[in-house]
C-alpha cells in the first residue's frame, strides 16, 4: 500500500472521540441509554467504542509491521516491551494524578495521598490494557507469522470459552473466575467495582479475548495489505470477513452470551465484524469515492489518538476537582458547566450530552494545529 489509508485514521479518529463522549457526561445521572454500557449480558452502542479502538490498533500493528516482514529480533521484542510499558505507566500516572486532585482537594495531606495509592491505585484499565494487549498480541505477530493469525486467535478465544464453561463464570458473582483471578492477584481495593463486587471489565484473565481481538484487528490489515492498491478487494474481503464473524458472533451468543465487561468471545466476535464493516464502508466513500472532506475532524483525532485522549483526560480530572461556590451553593468547574450552562439549555440528559460534546470540541481545537502541522506525538 503505497498510499496513507485515510479511511483508517477516521475510524481511529471516530473511536478516540467516541470514548471521549461517552467517559466524560455532564452528570452520571443523566445518560441517554445508547450511551450507557450493558449492565451485564448484551452490547450498547457504548460497547463499541473500545473494541472498536483494540481492532484499528491491530491493523496498524499489521502494516507497521509489514514493513519489517515480521521479523522477531531483540530490537523488535524491545520495541514492543517498551510501548507496552510506556503505555501501562501512562494510566498508573493518570491513575496517581486523579488520586492526589481529589485527595489535597477535599483536605487531605500528602500522606493521605501516599496511603490513598498505596493501598487503592487500581492497577488495570484503558490504558494498562491497550499496553498489555499490544504487547502481547505484537508478539503473537511475530512468533506465529500473519498466515497462522487466524488460528492463533480461535485458539485463544476456545481456551477462554473453556475456562469460563468449566468454571460457569456466566454471572457477575464474586465466585466469577474472572474475578477471583483479579482479586487473587490484584487484591480487591486495586480494582474496578461493578455492583458491589470487586470485578474489573481490564482485568487479567478477559485480556486472553481481547489478544484475539487485536489479532483479527491484524488478520483484517492482512487482508487490506495483502492485494496491492486494489480498493475494491480490500471493500470486498473486509466485508465478506466482517459478515462471517458477525454472524458467528451472534451464533455463539447462545453459548457464551455477548459480554462486554468479560470481554467475552462472542463480543469480539460481533465487536471485530462491526468494525470490519465500518471500515469496509469508510474505504469505499472515502478512498474509492474520494469523499474525504467531512471526515478532516475525524482524521484529526486519528493522527494523535492516544495523546488526545490522555489530555482530555487529565483536563476533566483537573477540572472536575477545582471547586467553588455560586450562591452558597458548591460546584466544580465542569459540574458548573453542566448545571448552570447546559443543564438550562438541553435539559438533564441532553445537557449531559452537550458537556462531552464541548468536551470533544476542545480536544479537536488541540488535535487540528497537530493535524495541520503534521505533528505526530507517539504513545
Amino acid at each position: 500500500m503505497k498510499s496513507r489509508l485515510v479511511s483508517l485514521d477516521v475510524l481511529r479518529g471516530i473511536t478516540i472521540a467516541g470514548m471521549i463522549t461517552v467517559n466524560n457526561p455532564g452528570s452520571w445521572s443523566h445518560i441517554y441509554a445508547p450511551l450507557r454500557h450493558a449492565t451485564w449480558d448484551g452490547c450498547t452502542p457504548t460497547d463499541l467504542v473500545f473494541p472498536f479502538f483494540v481492532f484499528v490498533m491491530g491493523v496498524a500493528m499489521y502494516i507497521s509491521w509489514s514493513k519489517t516482514d515480521f521479523c522477531l529480533t531483540w530490537r523488535s521484542v524491545g520495541k514492543l516491551f517498551y510501548r507496552g510499558l510506556l503505555l501501562v505507566l501512562i494510566g498508573w500516572a493518570v491513575g496517581v494524578y486523579g488520586i492526589s486532585l481529589r485527595t489535597l482537594t477535599t483536605g487531605g495531606t500528602w500522606a493521605d495521598v501516599g496511603d490513598k495509592i498505596v493501598h487503592g491505585l487500581r492497577w488495570l484499565g484503558v490504558f494498562p490494557r491497550l499496553g498489555i494487549v499490544s504487547c502481547l498480541a505484537g508478539l503473537c505477530l511475530l512468533v506465529f507469522k500473519p498466515k497462522y493469525i487466524a488460528w492463533v486467535a480461535a485458539a485463544l478465544c476456545l481456551i477462554y470459552c473453556i475456562i469460563i464453561g468449566v468454571t460457569d463464570s456466566f454471572t457477575l458473582t464474586e465466585d466469577n473466575i474472572v474475578s477471583r483471578i483479579d482479586v487473587a492477584v490484584l487484591g480487591a481495593d486495586h480494582m474496578y467495582h461493578k455492583g458491589g463486587i470487586a470485578f474489573d471489565p481490564e482485568g487479567l484473565l478477559s485480556t486472553i479475548p481481547c489478544i484475539a481481538h487485536c489479532l483479527l484487528g491484524c488478520l483484517a490489515g492482512r487482508l487490506i495489505m495483502g492485494i496491492g492498491d486494489n480498493k475494491w478487494k480490500k471493500v470486498n474481503n473486509l466485508f465478506i470477513f466482517g459478515s462471517i464473524i458477525l454472524f458467528a458472533g451472534f451464533l455463539l451468543d447462545y453459548a457464551f452470551p455477548i459480554n462486554k465487561s468479560m470481554w467475552s468471545a462472542s463480543y469480539v466476535l460481533l465487536t471485530c465484524g462491526l468494525a470490519s464493516l465500518l471500515l469496509a464502508l469508510l474505504i469505499w466513500i472515502i478512498d474509492i469515492r474520494d469523499k474525504h472532506r467531512w471526515a478532516t475532524f475525524f482524521v484529526c483525532f486519528g493522527m494523535n489518538p492516544l495523546f488526545i485522549y490522555v489530555v482530555s483526560t487529565l483536563l476533566v480530572i483537573t477540572i472536575s476537582n477545582i471547586r467553588f461556590a455560586v450562591a452558597g451553593e458548591q460546584y466544580t468547574v465542569w459540574s458548573a458547566w453542566y448545571k448552570l450552562c447546559m443543564q438550562p439549555l438541553f435539559g438533564d440528559n441532553g445537557g449531559s450530552l452537550m458537556c462531552a460534546l464541548s468536551l470533544v470540541c476542545l480536544m479537536w481545537l488541540i488535535a487540528y494545529p497537530l493535524y495541520k502541522k503534521k505533528i505526530y506525538i507517539k504513545i
